[in-house]
């Protein structure tokens, strides 16, 4: 079965063209949909049969005609595609002309959208020629020997295709306060398809990309734009074949402009994605006192691809900032973010001292780090800052030595307070014969630190900072009422391998250049929590082999989360962007575990400690997530078996 099917992928193309030259066009429109063999969307430009340049020649019979002609010919030779084509040209209807989109599938032409805003202002005059949509009386036209609906109020269903729905408009309808997209997105559609002539002046790629991007983000749609190229006439104007696709605010594919050959781009539109979004935005609806639009509905006998192959994987670090021009900056306003909030709670409380326990390993060094900047930023000295290393019967002397490192590096003073003989008296107290490195040998030690931190914070007036991550929470991978508890959780929004990104960072930053080395080891120190010693009563101590790899959670926790997906898509997913290095049996065993623990750990989150929201999941009790605590996972179980 295929997981992906609601994924489609959607190609807005830009073929060769010649101003009047009806069957030329009609020729590389076909030949370009042809190679396209991926695609179940085709979106080309507006006017694209005929040109978009052809100013007072648009009237004349011969070109009307010859459009018709086109048409119907691009219909026939398209039977044999797999894909809606969706393609440009003017059509004259009831003695006046229209510019229009014709929706194409395998020799039928299912149906004819006609240009509703017309600029007639600048560079363009389109009302010389055309006639808005809106004073279209006909709701059918004949084409040939096909009669086809026509009108603004269509809209194109694929029930084949779990979730996608197609609109169409045409270039200045996208450029107005309120386009018809808006409406059509609100009755329903998941894919919004422009067919647009905008021609190229210096800076305005920019605003049109911008522009793409926010109405795919207002709608939660995917947004697929064709733009006219350099083969149209340059009588006064430039065109370059700007194409861009866009969904639910993200840029998925921008097109080269200015180039001299037949161009085309393609990209993944998730269409369950773009459901998950509308249902939990309760503002997803149309503003009161305006009256529904009723749509026509026209069914297209689209099929789900049998099997998906996506275009670009989804990124197998999808916390993490991707590379790029932003990287550092994103980077940057993360950091900053924890110690902004920081920041606040410290000056909204009263509270002037930091107490947090500094083990050497990934999630502390960035609760120290941010603690660092926020007391700079609040102009208080780093003698405020009081860290604690707290070694144990486990405690290895690499993470030991880090944090000392670490500590003098950064003029931070840190105290060492070994709990090992307070921990073992505690197993005493209880009749734990202190030997067997068991579950309560473990936590015994978890909350003995954590209850010197919070006595250390209470003789000195300071606050706790929690030092796990989301991940952690995610898993319920925290002792309770040991490293679960603090008063507030500066990390709490931060996944591990956005910690483990954070701090690779700060190591480049200048800031913290004297700390560059220790901070680099700690990236490279395998992550263990480090409470068993070791011997034939010891657990296995490596974090990830207990509970998956983090790069494998942190991917689990964002599809699931973020965007409510199934435990089979996931599944399918994760398979493609982990191909090559783990096998599906592998990804299989630890999302099994992944839900397990999730599920089970709710009771953990329920009572965790204030911290801020830093990306777009939080699994805060308070703010973006909320379960019963005794929820059950077998209806997740069963799908993933």
């Amino acid at each position: 079965m295929n997981q992906l099917k609601d994924i489609i992928q959607a190609t807005a193309a830009t073929p060769r063209l010649t101003v009047g030259d009806v069957t030329f066009n009609v020729d590389q429109t076909i030949e370009t949909a042809r190679s396209l063999t991926d695609s179940s969307l085709i979106v080309f430009p507006e006017l694209g049969l005929t040109g978009y340049t052809l100013a007072d020649l648009v009237h004349q019979p011969t070109l009307l005609t010859a459009a018709r002609l086109g048409l119907l010919e691009l219909a026939e030779q398209s039977a044999d595609i797999p894909a809606i084509l969706i393609v440009g040209l003017p059509l004259d209807v009831q003695s006046r002309l229209f510019n229009v989109a014709a929706i194409v599938y395998v020799g039928q032409i299912l149906g004819i959208v006609p240009k509703v805003y017309l600029p007639n202002y600048q560079e363009f005059y389109e009302a010389r020629w055309y006639v808005s949509g809106e004073n279209l009386t006909a709701s059918e036209v004949t084409i040939g020997n096909q009669t086809v609906p026509i009108g603004t109020d269509l809209l194109f269903d694929c029930p084949a295709v779990p979730g996608l729905t197609l609109g169409v408009e045409i270039c200045e309808d996208l450029w107005v306060p309120l386009p018809p997209s808006t409406f059509m997105a609100l009755s329903g559609a998941t894919v919004i398809a422009n067919l647009s002539a905008s021609n190229e002046l210096a800076g305005k790629a920019g605003y049109r990309r911008d522009l793409v991007v926010q109405q795919s983000a207002r709608l939660r749609a995917g947004y697929v734009y064709a733009s006219a190229g350099v083969d149209e006439s340059t009588t006064d104007l430039v065109f370059g074949g700007h194409n861009l696709i866009a969904a639910n605010g993200q840029l998925l594919a921008e097109s080269q402009r200015l180039v001299r050959a037949s161009t085309a781009i393609s990209a993944d539109i998730d269409l369950a994605h773009l459901a998950f979004d509308r249902r939990r935005a309760g503002t997803f609806r149309l503003p009161a006192g305006l009256p529904a639009p009723n749509y026509r509905r026209i069914p297209v006998p689209l099929e789900a691809k049998a099997d998906s192959h996506l275009i670009k994987p989804p990124s197998a670090a999808p916390f993490v900032p991707s590379n790029g021009p932003e990287l550092d900056e994103r980077t940057q306003e993360i950091f900053n973010l924890q110690a902004a909030a920081l920041a606040s709670r410290l000056q909204q409380s009263g509270i002037r001292e930091v107490v947090l326990g500094l083990s050497g390993g990934l999630d502390s060094t960035l609760a120290l780090l941010v603690a660092v900047r926020a007391l700079s930023e609040l102009g208080e000295p780093l003698t405020r800052l009081h860290a604690f290393t707290l070694p144990g019967m486990a405690t290895s002397g690499r993470t030991k030595s880090n944090a000392h490192r670490l500590g003098q590096a950064l003029e931070i003073q840190v105290e060492e307070i070994a709990i090992s003989e307070g921990s073992l008296g505690q197993l005493r107290d209880i009749g734990h014969d202190a030997t067997t490195q068991d579950v309560t040998y473990q936590n015994a030690q978890a909350r003995y630190r954590t209850t010197l931190l919070l006595n250390k914070a209470n003789q000195l007036g300071a606050m706790v900072l929690g030092t796990g991550d989301l991940s952690e929470i995610a898993l319920g991978w925290a002792t309770f009422n040991g490293d679960h508890i603090s008063h507030y959780h500066v990390n709490a929004g931060v996944p591990k391998t956005l910690v483990r990104h954070l701090v690779t960072w700060a190591a480049r930053q200048r800031e913290f250049t004297t700390a560059r080395a220790t901070l680099l080891d700690i990236v490279d120190t395998p992550i263990s929590p480090e409470l068993t010693s070791g011997g034939k009563d010891a657990l296995d101590q490596s974090t990830e082999a207990l509970i998956g790899p983090y790069e494998l959670t942190d991917f689990y926790l964002y599809h699931f989360i973020r965007w409510g997906d199934n435990p089979a898509k996931i599944l399918a997913l994760a398979g493609e962007s982990f191909a090559g290095i783990y096998t599906g049996d592998e990804l299989k065993l630890w999302l099994t575990s992944f839900i397990k623990r999730f599920f089970g750990a709710q009771w953990k989150r329920s009572v965790m400690p204030d911290g801020p929201k830093i990306g777009s999941v939080s699994l805060s009790p308070r703010g973006d997530w909320r379960m019963p605590s005794s929820m059950t996972a077998e209806t997740w179980l069963r799908e993933l078996q």
